[in-house]
């Protein structure tokens, strides 16, 4: 059928609708924090655990010397630390101190109120997009 979306039309149409609203936050949490948005991304993907720089830039998005740039601001901050990887010594880890993860958790408290387009939606919508959500929810 014609009007049968494939999953790649739905996907483009959930990250359109997500990544159109999240300016406002991403300046908010920027305003809340002093940081630029892509260090609270740096942040974020240490919170799994430590990371070379060269891992990071991956997770995060970015090319090695901007994750190298961004691992140096963070350090001076106090936010993250560097430290010689155990597996491979001429290597170094990347992981948040208490102080990082303690900015990540104040970031992350930054209110995000959901946009007004789904702020219309009646209950019954919600709750059936709710539910669909958690079907693809990893």
């Amino acid at each position: 059928m014609p009007d049968d979306p494939t999953p790649d039309d739905v996907w483009r149409l959930l990250t359109h609708v997500v990544m159109d609203t999240r300016d406002s936050w991403k300046r908010a949490v920027t305003e809340r924090t002093g940081l630029p948005f892509s260090r609270i991304r740096v942040l974020r993907r240490l919170a799994a655990g430590p990371l070379t720089v060269k891992d990071l830039a991956h997770a995060a998005a970015m090319d090695a010397p901007a994750a190298t740039v961004a691992v140096n601001d963070l350090e001076e901050r106090g936010l993250v630390v560097r430290e010689i990887d155990p597996g491979n010594r001429r290597s170094k880890l990347v992981s948040l101190t208490a102080a990082g993860r303690e900015m990540l958790g104040y970031a992350f408290a930054t209110p995000d109120p959901a946009p007004a387009t789904l702020s219309g939606l009646d209950p019954a919508d919600l709750r059936s997009l709710r539910d669909l959500l958690r079907k693809i929810e990893h």
